[in-house]
């Protein structure tokens, strides 16, 4: 379980993620205090088009303020990755798989 909380247009905790290939994760999403419904991304690095996106890494449910959600599980190859959230907006945050 990797737990992030989603802050006014940031991400609080971890800004790097390093994960090992071929490990199931699911990502719990937290929203502490944004006044609106919020997200979560995952995609290959750079490749933000929505058809690129990762679908088992986005949160079950939209985030209503002080609500978390979870992704369903999601295995990762070994590269370079980006999460961030659209509707926040946030920037882009790099996992690396090894």
């Amino acid at each position: 379980m990797i737990t992030l909380t989603q802050i006014e247009g940031d991400f609080k905790e971890k800004k790097e993620l390093e994960l090992k290939a071929g490990e199931t994760y699911v990502f719990e999403v937290h929203n502490e205090n944004v006044d609106h419904e919020v997200g979560f991304v995952v995609i290959p690095k750079g490749k933000t088009e929505q058809e690129n996106h990762i679908k088992n890494a986005y949160v079950q449910e939209m985030i209503a303020n002080g609500k978390s959600s979870k992704s369903k599980e999601v295995v990762l190859e070994k590269g370079e990755y980006e999460y961030f959230c659209p509707l926040n907006p946030t920037p882009h945050y790099k996992i690396t798989v090894n």
